[in-house]
């Protein structure tokens, strides 16, 4: 399918290197789940917002060599390495000459495998600077679907602000692609909450693939998100922070429901993370207009709005704003 999308693109590098940046993104609707592995299908639509200037910038050149030069943060990585491996294998994919391989320099400024979706910006990340390597004049929808088969929420990643990842019906995945949406939230604020900056014991991966598997709350979790994803839109479209906060806390809740229900049980709070909820809620009561998301890791995320960052500095002193 990609070598069909490609097929009119340059097939030789037109330049010496190329380079792009990602932003990360959070969703505030979760994508969770896939109705077809191997495409990187979702099982439902999902909506986020970028992270701003965090994310991942990379650069990419082709080389005379027998395998891929991988480096992250300065560091070589080992081609024994998950993450060489897969990287490799998406480059197989994209890739005009297979006999072609490459030097890819990522750098990343958020933690790796910890919930901060560092996936989702470094396959965006790629396929952007792949593209500049060729100079392929590629349409936006077919850029996130090539950023889609590296990482699901991958393809939410080539555009700041609110974007929206539609589900399609294909079995071809040509209509599963993400797209900017026109919507704003003026003085809207994230806050970065981080309890756990390594490596999560179990990938979103994994956890996802046993969650659809086992979990008897999954086979709810279509509609659940067909109604948040209406409902938030509303509110966005009428610029309705606590009604967006509400409806993203409530969702990123039932999702870590279906984790919790799934076998082998997947949790991926921490006591830390909890008593974070609860400092929310307590706050929220008081209040402070202030509500989180969680993905799929042990790190927060909190919505809030610009004349109450500094009251909720006072609560949580560490908090990274982007």
């Amino acid at each position: 399918m990609i070598k069909q999308l490609l097929a009119q693109q340059a097939q030789t590098p037109q330049k010496a290197f190329g380079e792009a940046f990602a932003p990360s993104n959070i969703a505030l609707i979760k994508y969770w789940g896939k109705r077809q592995s191997l495409l990187n299908l979702p099982m439902t639509s999902s909506l986020s917002i970028s992270l701003g200037a965090k994310g991942a910038k990379t650069r990419i050149s082709a080389i005379d060599a027998v395998q891929n030069q991988v480096f992250l943060n300065g560091h070589i990585i080992s081609v024994d390495d998950p993450f060489h491996q897969r990287l490799s294998h998406f480059l197989n994919l994209l890739k005009p000459d297979p006999k072609q391989f490459y030097h890819i320099d990522t750098e990343l400024n958020l933690p790796v495998a910890a919930g901060l979706a560092s996936s989702a910006c470094g396959f965006a990340a790629l396929v952007k600077a792949f593209a500049d390597l060729y100079t392929w004049n590629l349409p936006e929808p077919i850029l996130s679907i090539l950023c889609r088969m590296g990482s699901g929420s991958a393809c939410r990643s080539l555009w700041q602000g609110f974007v929206e990842w539609h589900r399609g019906e294909r079995e071809d995945g040509l209509d599963s692609y993400a797209e900017p949406l026109p919507y704003t939230l003026p003085g809207l604020i994230i806050g970065l909450h981080l309890i756990q900056t390594g490596q999560k014991p179990i990938s979103s991966r994994e956890a996802m693939n046993i969650t659809t598997q086992t979990s008897v709350l999954y086979e709810t979790w279509p509609k659940q998100v067909e109604q948040d994803l209406a409902q938030i839109k509303n509110a966005l479209e009428q610029q309705n922070f606590q009604r967006v906060g509400e409806v993203a806390e409530h969702n990123a809740l039932a999702m870590h429901a279906t984790m919790l229900a799934a076998r082998p049980s997947i949790c991926y709070f921490l006591p830390e993370t909890l008593l974070a909820m609860q400092k929310i809620k307590n706050l929220r009561s008081e209040g402070l207009p202030i509500y989180f998301t969680e993905d799929a890791g042990p790190n927060l995320k909190i919505l809030s709005l610009a004349p109450y960052r500094t009251e909720i500095q006072k609560h949580f002193p560490n908090l990274e704003w982007v």
